[in-house]
């Protein structure tokens, strides 16, 4: 292992060593997102050098978190990816998130965001007790980049997916007032009087939302 190391025989001290250095845990929340080759990695971790880049990922690599692969033809490109090890710490990211989630606003001037980290934050807020029957379809707007999410309630909690809505009913907001308005912090109505969000299809529908999230709680 390298980096650092505390000498205690404690669980979390072995896991603050191996995830603890900066930008780690940041390469495995891109890497959850998808395989990435490593100037896609570099390019997203915008303010990380190439050679400390290739540091944590050998460090990663040697810890069994992640490894080296190569996508099938025609990309034939080499990308790294999380191992069953590395996939193992999603539920601890979650939480962190959630853990986060208290100190993310005011959303700073030169905040970076990428839309498709949406997905890791609306699924760790996501119930996992029933919530309403709905199909919801979220559109993230962000320059030449949206991302899209289709959001369902149901006897077994929310489910999100990556994915483009067909028909029913969508929400087109930026992704803090979305996280205000699951929030409850501003309404859905309020949103789309002052235009911060736009919606089409069932209003009924789209005000069962903040119920299919824990947000409230998350940030209490």
């Amino acid at each position: 292992m390298s980096g650092a190391r505390y000498n205690q025989f404690c669980a979390l001290a072995r896991a603050a060593e191996i995830i603890g250095e900066r930008w780690t845990l940041l390469i495995i929340r891109e890497l959850l997102l998808n395989p990435m080759r490593f100037g896609d990695l570099g390019a997203r971790l915008d303010a990380i050098s190439p050679a400390l880049l290739t540091a944590r990922l050998d460090a990663l690599i040697e810890s069994g978190i992640v490894r080296r692969t190569s996508l099938p033809a025609p990309f034939k490109a080499q990308v790294y990816e999380l191992t069953e090890i590395g996939l193992a710490v999603q539920p601890a990211i979650r939480e962190l998130i959630r853990w986060g989630g208290r100190f993310l606003f005011p959303m700073q001037e030169d905040d970076r965001f990428e839309p498709d980290w949406a997905l890791l934050a609306l699924d760790a807020i996501a119930r996992r007790t029933p919530t309403p029957e709905c199909r919801i379809g979220l559109l993230v707007p962000h320059r030449e980049r949206p991302a899209s999410f289709v959001v369902e309630g149901g006897a077994e909690g929310t489910r999100i997916a990556k994915g483009e809505p067909s028909g029913g009913a969508v929400i087109e907001a930026r992704f803090d007032v979305l996280l205000q308005i699951l929030a409850r912090q501003v309404s859905l109505d309020a949103a789309v009087t002052s235009r911060k969000a736009r919606t089409e299809g069932s209003t009924r529908t789209l005000r069962k939302l903040p119920e299919l999230f824990d947000l409230a709680t998350a940030r209490s």
